[in-house]
This record gives C-alpha cells, structure tokens and sequence, in this order.
C-alpha cells in the first residue's frame, strides 16, 4: 500500500463529489416537472431549499470520500462496487420515503435516477484523485 493522499487531494475529491451530487440532479429532476411528474416545491424560499441540499451534500460528499479514502486499498480497481453500495442504500432511502406521506413514487424515481448517475461519476472521479501515485506505478 502507497503513501496515503494528502489532505489537499481529499478536499479536491470532495469539492469534485459534491459538485457532482448537488449538479447532477437538476436536469433529472428538471426533466421529471417539465412532464409533470413531479413539482417544484412551492412552499418557501427556493434559496433556502437549495441552500438545505447543499447542507445534506455537504455531509455526504464529505463521508463518500473519508470512506473511500480509509478503504481505498480494498476497493482499488473496484470503484463500480463502491458506487453501487452506495447506490443501492440511497435508493432503498428513496423507496422508503416513497411509501411515507409528502414524497411521491415519481419523486423516488427521480432521486434514483439522480443517484445511478452520480454515484458512479463520483466514484470514478475519487478513485482517480486518491490513486496510489507512487513514482513508477
């Protein structure tokens, strides 16, 4: 096992996976309303809503890339895997606020959409940063 990533390429990987996660359901979930599938929400401020997933990125970018950073030589080469754990446990998530009041199936469908996209870029983007870059490898 290489010398482990330095703090700078785990803030980088995080700033990319948290990139990752709060862009990439916009044009899913943008694609669900214009079909009428889903709504917008409509009560109060669409900053403050915004403003709210970021927070909930926030924490999962940040423990998706600590995990993979502490598991890193487990799941070297393995990347899809990673992203699939993940994958699977969010949209499990998905379908149970689905059968809970105040989030429809369309809902559901749309964050599981969301998340068979982003899990896997960010895997591969945080594979690729915390790559063991020994000279010679």
């Amino acid at each position: 096992m290489g010398k482990r990533p330095g703090i700078g390429r785990v803030a980088v990987a995080a700033v990319a996976t948290l990139t990752i996660m709060y862009v990439v359901p916009f044009p899913v979930y943008g694609a669900f309303e214009a079909l009428e599938w889903v709504e917008l929400p409509q009560d109060g401020s669409p900053a403050r809503f915004l403003l709210s997933v970021l927070v909930i990125k926030v924490g999962v970018a940040v423990a998706f890339v600590l995990l993979f950073g502490l598991a890193r030589s487990t799941l070297a080469g393995r990347w899809w895997l990673y992203a699939a754990i993940w994958w699977f446990m969010f949209a499990v998530v998905e379908l149970g606020q689905a059968i809970g009041p105040g989030y429809s199936a369309a809902e559901a469908v749309a964050g599981i959409i969301s998340e068979a996209i982003y899990f896997p870029l960010s895997s591969a983007a945080v594979a690729r940063m915390l790559a063991d870059r020994r000279i010679g490898t």
